[in-house]
C-alpha cells in the first residue's frame, strides 16, 4: 500500500472519529444544559418570571446587538460588563445587604469587617442550592433572594432605559440612552439575565459544582476553579510536550529524505493563459478591498468608543452607530473580505490546474458575485444567502477541478483535497443554521462554533495549505509526490487536534467536565504542528529565493512567511495561552482574547488572503510592473502595526484585566470602576500609532491594486504564452 493511500486511509479514520465523538458530545451538552424553568417564584408563591419572559428578554437582548454589547458566560464585547457575572455579584451583594439588615439592623456597609466576613461566610448557602423542581418546572427562590432580585432588576430596568441617574455608566459602557426603550421588555431582558447568572451560581443536582463548572470567578458566591479545571489544565500542558516530541521525531527522521528540486529555467505560470471566467474573478478582489478598508475605518470607531463611550471626538455617534453596531459589521466585515479573498482564488485557480473551463464558468462567477453584493450592500442578508453562495461556489469550483480529479497524475491527492475543503467549505457554514431563536443558549455555542473554529481555522486551513502547496509545485519548486504526502500529513496533523479541539470554546457555556476534558486534550495539540512553523516559514523564504523569476512573486511569498509567523505567535503562543481550562477560566472575555483572535484571524489568515490574492492578481495582471515601494509598504505597515495593536494595547491591558478577575473576581476586571482607570485609558490611547499604521499599510494595498487596472501605468514588456486554451463561457 502506498505511502498516500495510508496517509488518506489514515485521515478519512480521524475525521470520522473525531465527528462523532464530536456529535456525541452535542447530544450530552443537550441533555445536561441548565433548565430553563417553567417559572421563578418565591416563597410566598409570588411569580416573578416565567420561562416567556426569560425567551422574550433573551430575543431582546439579541436585538440590541446580543453579544456585542456585554457579554453572557464570557462570550461577545469586551467594553460592557459580562451581564451573567454582574448580576450574579450584583445579586449576592443585595441579599448579604438584606442579610445585615435582618441580622444586625444596619447595611452592610456599616458592619465592621469582622462582622461582614462572617455574612460573607454564610452567603454561598444561600446562593447556590438548587430549587429548581423539574418535574413542575418552578425554580423557587426565598423571599429574601426574591427582594435581591427585584433591586438588581431595577437596576438593569433603569440602565437600559434612559433615567438621567444612570448616564455616566451608560457612557462607560458605550450603551446608547434609552437602548431597550419598553419598559416590559427591559423587565424580561432582567428575567434573561437572571437566568445565565442563576446558571452560573447554581449546582448541578448530586454535584459541587455549577452548571458552568463554578464560572466565573466570585469568592462572594464560592464560585472558584473546579478540581477538573485543574486536573484536564496539566493534562492539556503534558499532552503539548509530548505532541511536540513525537512531531520533532517526525521532522528529525524525514526532513534529510527530502529530494532537491531543480527550479526551471522560466516561470511555469507565465504559460497559463487566464480564462474568461478567471478574468471575471477581478472584481472579487477590488471587493476584498473595498471591504477591508470599512472593516478597518469601523474598527478605529469601536475601540474609540472605549475611551469617549457615546460619542466620536465630541459627535454624539452612538445615538447613529452604536458600539454594538459597529462592532457587529466589524466582526463581521473580518471574515467577510478574508473569506471573499479565498473564494475568489478557489474561482481562479481552479481552471488553472485543470486546463479546463467548464460551460458557462463565467457565467457562474458573475452570479456567484452578485450573490455577495446582496450580502454587503444588503446590511448582510442573511446567514441563508451566504450559504447558498458558499453552495454555488463549491458547485464551480468543484466543477472546474473535476477534470484535473480524473487524470490520475501526481497533483491528484492535492487537487482532491482542495476539491474536498470546497466542498466542507459549502456544507460546514450550513453548521450555523442549526439554532433558532428560542434554541438553547448552550447549543447555540455548541453550533456557533462549528462554524467560528471549524469552518475558518478548519476547512479554510486545509483548502489554503493544497493551493499553497499546488502552487509552489506549478512553480517548479516541489515534487508532486512529496508535496501530496507533506499535505496529507499535514491535515492530519491539523484536523487531530482542531476537530474535538473546538471544545475548548465550551468549557464555561453551561455544559459538563466531559466537555473540558476533550477539549483541554485535544487544543493542546493544535498547538503542536505551530511549535515547528519556523521550518514552514523557512521553506517558504528558500523557495522565494530559489530562482531569479521568483523574484516576480517575492510579495506573495513574504505574506507566506508572515502567515507562519503568526501562526506561531498570534494561533500558537498566544493561543495556547488562554486555552487550557485554568486560563480561560480567568481569562475568558477578557483582552487577552481579542489579543490571540487579532493577532490569529488577521495575522494568519488575513495575510493568507492577502498573498494568495497577490498570487492571483500576478497572473490576471502579468505584464504590469509591480511597485515594490507600495507593497513594502503594505507588507511592513501591517505587520508592525498588527504587532503595535497587540503588545501595547491588547496584552499590557489584558494582563491587568486577568490580575484583577484572580484578586477581586471576574466581574470587577469588566467592571467600570476597573476600566475607567487612567491607566486603562492610557493603554487604550496607545493602540493609536499601531492602528495608524496599519491604516496606511491597507491604504498602500488598495493603492497598489488600483494602479494595476490604471491605462498606461507601469507597463512592462512581458508576455503571457498560452498554456491553456480559451474557452468561450
Amino acid at each position: 500500500m502506498s505511502t498516500t493511500r495510508k496517509l488518506w486511509l489514515g485521515l478519512g479514520a480521524l475525521l470520522l472519529a473525531s465527528f462523532a465523538v464530536l456529535l456525541w458530545v452535542g447530544g450530552e451538552v443537550h441533555r445536561h444544559a441548565p433548565p430553563v424553568p417553567e417559572r421563578v417564584a418565591s416563597a410566598s408563591g409570588e411569580v416573578l418570571y416565567t420561562r416567556a419572559d426569560i425567551e422574550t428578554g433573551r430575543v431582546v437582548w439579541q436585538s440590541i446587538g446580543g453579544m456585542q454589547l456585554g457579554s453572557i458566560w464570557g462570550h461577545g464585547g469586551y467594553v460592557a460588563p459580562d451581564w451573567s457575572a454582574d448580576w450574579l455579584h450584583r445579586e449576592a451583594l443585595a441579599q448579604l445587604d438584606l442579610l445585615s439588615l435582618a441580622t444586625h439592623g444596619v447595611p452592610v456597609d456599616a458592619l465592621d469587617d469582622a462582622a461582614r466576613t462572617a455574612l460573607e461566610t454564610r452567603l454561598p448557602a444561600l446562593v447556590r442550592p438548587n430549587t429548581f423542581d423539574p418535574d413542575s418546572g418552578t425554580l423557587t427562590v426565598s423571599d429574601e433572594r426574591a427582594e435581591a432580585i427585584a433591586r438588581v432588576a431595577a437596576h438593569y430596568q433603569a440602565l437600559f432605559g434612559n433615567d438621567p441617574a444612570y448616564d455616566e455608566l451608560r457612557e462607560h459602557y458605550a450603551m446608547k440612552h434609552d437602548t431597550v426603550p419598553d419598559a416590559e421588555h427591559r423587565r424580561q431582558l432582567a428575567a434573561f439575565f437572571f437566568w445565565t447568572a442563576w446558571a452560573a451560581g447554581t449546582e448541578r443536582p448530586g454535584a459541587e459544582v455549577t452548571y458552568t463548572s463554578n464560572w466565573p470567578a466570585d469568592a462572594l458566591v464560592g464560585n472558584a476553579p473546579t478540581s477538573g479545571t485543574f486536573l484536564w489544565t496539566f493534562f492539556s500542558i503534558l499532552f503539548l510536550i509530548a505532541g511536540i516530541g513525537l512531531l520533532g521525531w517526525y521532522h528529525a527522521v524525514g526532513h534529510d529524505r527530502e529530494d532537491q528540486v531543480h527550479p526551471p529555467a522560466s516561470d511555469p505560470l507565465a504559460l497559463v493563459r487566464v480564462t474568461p471566467s478567471m478574468k471575471a474573478v477581478a472584481k472579487y478582489f477590488w471587493v476584498v478591498i473595498a471591504l477591508f478598508l470599512t472593516q478597518i475605518l469601523l474598527g478605529a470607531l469601536t475601540a474609540h468608543y472605549q475611551v469617549e463611550g457615546h460619542d466620536f471626538y465630541g459627535i454624539a455617534l452612538s445615538e447613529v452607530l452604536p458600539y454594538s453596531l459597529t462592532r457587529t459589521w466589524h466582526t463581521q466585515l473580518a471574515v467577510l473580505w478574508i473569506a471573499t479573498a479565498w473564494l475568489g482564488t478557489g474561482l481562479y485557480i481552479a481552471p488553472a490546474i485543470s486546463g479546463h473551463e467548464p460551460r458557462f464558468q463565467r457565467l457562474g462567477v458573475n452570479l456567484l458575485f452578485a450573490c455577495l453584493l446582496v450580502i454587503v450592500v444588503g446590511a448582510f442578508a442573511g446567514q441563508w444567502c451566504l450559504f447558498i453562495g458558499l453552495l454555488l461556489w463549491r458547485v464551480l469550483v468543484g466543477r472546474a477541478l473535476w477534470p484535473a480529479m480524473r487524470k490520475g497524475n501526481e497533483l491528484k491527492p492535492i487537487v482532491t483535497l482542495l476539491f474536498l475543503s470546497t466542498v466542507c467549505i459549502g456544507l460546514f457554514y450550513g453548521a450555523g443554521l442549526m439554532w433558532g431563536e428560542h434554541t438553547h443558549l448552550s447549543m447555540v455555542e455548541y453550533w456557533r462554533w462549528w462554524v467560528v473554529h471549524l469552518w475558518v481555522e478548519g476547512f479554510f486551513e486545509v483548502f489554503a495549505t493544497a493551493v499553497i502547496a499546488f502552487l509552489f509545485v506549478k512553480l517548479g519548486l516541489l515534487r508532486a509526490t512529496s508535496a501530496s504526502v507533506a499535505v496529507l500529513f499535514a491535515t492530519i496533523v491539523f484536523m487531530a487536534g482542531g476537530v474535538l479541539g473546538t471544545l475548548h470554546h465550551l468549557y464555561f457555556a453551561g455544559t459538563t467536565t466531559a466537555v473540558i476534558a476533550i477539549g483541554a486534550s485535544f487544543s493542546a495539540l493544535e498547538v503542536v504542528p505551530l511549535a515547528f512553523i519556523g521550518f514552514e516559514a523557512y521553506h517558504h523564504f528558500k523557495l522565494g529565493a530559489a530562482t531569479p523569476w521568483m523574484q516576480r512573486y517575492r510579495w506573495p511569498v513574504l505574506f507566506f512567511v508572515a502567515v507562519a509567523f503568526w501562526n506561531l505567535v498570534g494561533a500558537g503562543l498566544f493561543g495556547f495561552l488562554i486555552n487550557p481550562p485554568l486560563p480561560l477560566y480567568y481569562m475568558q472575555g477578557l483582552n487577552l482574547t481579542p489579543l490571540h483572535g487579532h493577532t490569529a484571524l488577521f495575522g494568519v489568515y488575513g495575510m493568507l488572503g492577502v498573498g494568495l490574492m497577490l498570487f492571483c492578481l500576478r497572473g490576471l495582471k502579468p505584464q504590469a510592473r509591480w511597485s515594490g515601494r507600495l507593497l513594502a509598504t503594505t507588507f511592513w505597515s501591517l505587520n508592525i502595526g498588527l504587532a503595535g495593536m497587540a503588545l501595547f494595547t491588547l496584552l499590557p491591558l489584558g494582563i491587568l484585566q486577568v490580575t484583577a478577575a484572580i484578586d477581586h473576581g471576574y466581574w470587577y476586571a469588566r467592571s467600570a470602576e476597573f476600566m475607567q482607570q487612567p491607566i486603562i485609558d492610557l493603554l487604550v490611547w496607545m493602540r493609536v500609532p499601531g492602528d495608524t499604521l496599519f491604516s496606511v499599510g491597507a491604504l498602500a494595498l488598495a493603492l497598489f491594486v488600483a494602479r494595476l487596472w490604471i491605462p498606461g501605468r507601469g507597463r512592462t514588456a512581458e508576455t503571457a504564452v498560452s498554456a491553456v486554451p480559451e474557452v468561450e463561457a
